[in-house]
C-alpha cells in the first residue's frame, strides 16, 4: 500500500538523522521524569522544551516534543502505582487499582502492564494516523458545541460506573466535584463567581486538588495506621512480567481501550485524562468480574494506559490533518510547527508528505524507546516500595508540598492541596471514592461551557439535544451508563438475598 511505502521511506529518512533519533530518546526520558513528578504536567514539560527547538530542524524539534508528550503520559503511572500519587491527571484512573497491586506484592507486574499497554495503544494510534488520517479527521469535524457537550455528559455518566462499591456514593462525590467546578470565571460572561474575592480561585487548580485527594489523604491515613511494623507496611515489587494467560485476558481490553482513546483524542478539548476514565468504565462494563475493580484489577491498568497513550495519537491526528489541537500539548506543538514554517492541515500532507511520514516513523521510535525504558527501569524505580513507611510517608508529604508549590510558586495552592487532603481522608474513611470528584472537575466546565454555547447558537432552543444524531447517540449512551450500575447492584442484591433464602430453607 502507498501508506506503507511512504512510512518505509520515512524510516529510511529518519535513519539518516542520528541527532533526531537521539533527541527523540532524550525526549522520552525527560517525559517519563516529568510525568512521574507530581506537580509537573506534560504541557509544562513541552512548553519548557519548546524554546530549545528553535534552532533545530523540523524533524528533530518535533520529535523531541513528541518524546516528552508520549513519555509524560506513561510516566504518571509510575508514582500512581508505587506511591498512590497520580503523576498526571491521565494516571488518576489507575491510582487505586495500581497501588493495591503494589501493596500485595505485584508492583512489578503493574509497572510492566502499564509500559506494554502504553506501547500497544500508542503504536496502534500512530498506525491509525498513517492509514486513516483524512477519514477519521473528517468525522471529528462534525463535533460542534452540541456534540462536545454530549461527550462531556457521557464522560460524567461514567461516575456511577467507576464507583464499584456504591454508585450512590460515587454520584454524591461527583456532585461535590461539580459544585467545586462552578467556582471561577463564568465561561460565557467572564465574570468571577463563588470566588470570595480571591483571584487565585478564578480557575480552581486541578493538580493541587488531585494531589490532595489521592496522595495527601493517603499520607494522613498512613499516620493513623502507623502502629503497624515496617515489615507489615513495606511493599514488595515482586516479579516484573505477567504470565501469558494474563496477557490473553487483557488483550481484548487493551484493543478496545485503544480505539476509545484514539477517538476521544480526536475531539478538541478532550484529553488522555478523560480517555482513561472512559476506558475504566468500559473495561468494568465488559468484565466478567466487575467486583474486583478498585481492589487491584490488572485490567484497569491495561485499559486506562492503552487508552491514554492512544489519545495522544488521536490528538495529533486532528492537529496535523485539520490544524485543530486536541489538547493543551498539541496546541503547543501547533505553535512549534508554525515556528518551523509549517502549516498544519490538509496541505501539510500534500506539500510536506515526506516530512509527515518521517515524523510518523519517529513517533513509532518514541514509543519503542518508552517501553524499553519502562521495562528496564522498573526494578530500579520499584526500589521505592521497600522504603519503610516511617520514612516514605514524610517523603510523600514533602514531595506533594514541593510539587504543588512549584506549580505557580503559590502557598495558596499548598493550602488548597492540604484542604483537599483532609477532604480525601474523610472520604476514604466513609467509603466515598475520590475519582468521581476529579472526573467532575475535568468534565464539568467542559459540559457547562459547550451547553451554553450550543444553546446560544440555537437561539435559546433546546432542539440540539434531539435533532443532531451524534448528540442523541452520546446522550443515550450516557443514560445507559448511568442506569446500568444501579441495575447490576440491584441484581447482586437480589441474587444475594435469594442465596440467603435458599441457605435458610436448607
Amino acid at each position: 500500500m502507498q501508506q506503507l511505502e511512504s512510512l518505509g521511506a520515512g524510516i529510511m529518512t529518519l535513519g539518516s538523522h542520528p541527532m533526531a533519533i537521539l533527541l527523540a530518546i532524550v525526549g522520552v526520558a525527560l517525559g517519563i521524569l516529568v510525568g512521574a513528578t507530581p506537580g509537573l504536567s506534560v504541557a509544562m514539560g513541552v512548553a519548557i522544551a519548546l524554546p530549545f527547538t528553535f534552532g533545530m530542524d523540523p524533524v528533530s524539534g518535533i520529535l523531541l516534543i513528541c518524546g516528552i508528550f508520549f513519555g509524560g503520559v506513561y510516566g504518571g503511572s509510575i508514582t500512581s502505582i508505587l506511591l498512590r500519587i497520580p503523576g498526571t491527571p491521565a494516571s488518576a484512573a489507575i491510582t487505586i487499582d495500581g497501588n493495591e497491586m503494589a501493596r500485595r506484592g505485584e508492583g512489578g507486574i503493574a509497572l510492566s502492564i502499564a509500559a506494554i499497554s502504553s506501547y500497544i495503544g500508542g503504536t496502534i494510534s500512530v498506525m491509525v494516523m498513517v492509514f486513516l488520517g483524512p477519514v477519521i479527521a473528517g468525522f471529528a469535524l462534525n463535533f460542534s458545541a452540541a456534540e462536545t457537550f454530549a461527550l462531556a455528559v457521557f464522560g460524567l455518566s461514567v461516575i456511577a460506573g467507576i464507583s464499584a462499591e456504591s454508585p450512590v456514593k460515587g454520584i454524591i462525590a461527583g456532585i461535590l466535584g461539580l459544585i467545586v467546578a462552578t467556582v471561577g470565571l463564568d465561561p460565557m460572561a467572564g465574570m468571577p463567581r463563588f470566588t470570595g474575592g480571591m483571584s487565585e480561585l478564578y480557575e480552581v487548580p486541578l493538580i493541587p486538588v488531585m494531589i490532595g485527594l489521592f496522595a495527601m489523604s493517603e499520607a494522613f491515613r498512613a499516620f493513623e495506621n502507623s502502629k503497624g511494623s515496617v515489615k507489615e507496611t513495606a511493599m514488595q515489587l515482586g516479579r516484573l512480567f505477567p504470565g501469558m494467560s494474563l496477557w490473553r485476558r487483557l488483550s481484548t481490553s487493551i484493543l478496545r481501550s485503544t480505539g476509545i482513546g484514539t477517538i476521544i483524542g480526536m475531539v478538541p478539548g478532550a484529553g488522555s485524562d478523560i480517555a482513561g476514565f472512559v476506558a475504566y468504565n468500559e473495561a468494568r462494563r465488559f468484565s466478567k468480574t466487575p467486583e474486583t475493580f478498585g481492589k487491584g484489577e490488572p485490567a484497569v491498568i491495561a485499559s486506562c494506559e492503552a487508552s491514554a497513550s492512544a489519545c495522544t495519537g488521536g490528538a495529533l491526528l486532528t492537529m496535523l490533518t485539520l490544524g485543530i489541537p486536541g489538547d493543551a500539548v498539541t496546541a503547543i506543538m501547533l505553535g512549534a510547527l508554525t515556528l518551523q514554517g509549517l502549516q498544519p492541515g490538509p496541505l501539510l500532507f500534500e506539500h510536506n508528505s515526506d516530512l509527515v511520514f518521517t515524523l510518523f516513523a519517529g513517533m513509532l521510535l518514541c514509543y519503542l524507546a518508552m517501553v524499553i525504558m519502562g521495562l528496564l527501569c522498573s526494578r530500579v524505580v520499584g526500589r521505592v516500595v521497600r522504603v519503610p513507611r516511617s520514612i516514605l510517608t514524610p517523603g510523600i508529604i514533602a514531595l506533594c508540598t514541593v510539587g504543588t508549590y512549584a506549580l505557580n510558586n503559590s502557598m495558596f495552592d499548598v493550602y488548597l492541596m492540604l484542604i483537599a487532603g483532609g477532604v480525601g481522608y474523610f472520604m476514604q474513611k466513609w467509603g466515598f471514592p475520590a475519582s468521581p470528584v476529579i472526573l467532575a472537575l475535568i468534565m464539568g466546565p467542559m459540559a457547562e461551557a459547550n451547553f451554553r454555547r450550543a444553546l446560544s447558537m440555537s437561539g435559546g432552543s433546546y432542539d440540539f439535544l434531539y435533532t443532531r444524531p451524534i448528540t442523541v447517540v452520546l446522550l443515550l449512551l450516557a443514560l445507559f451508563t448511568i442506569v446500568m450500575p444501579f441495575l447490576l447492584s440491584l441484581k447482586r442484591k437480589l441474587t444475594s438475598a435469594k442465596a440467603g433464602s435458599v441457605a435458610t430453607n436448607t
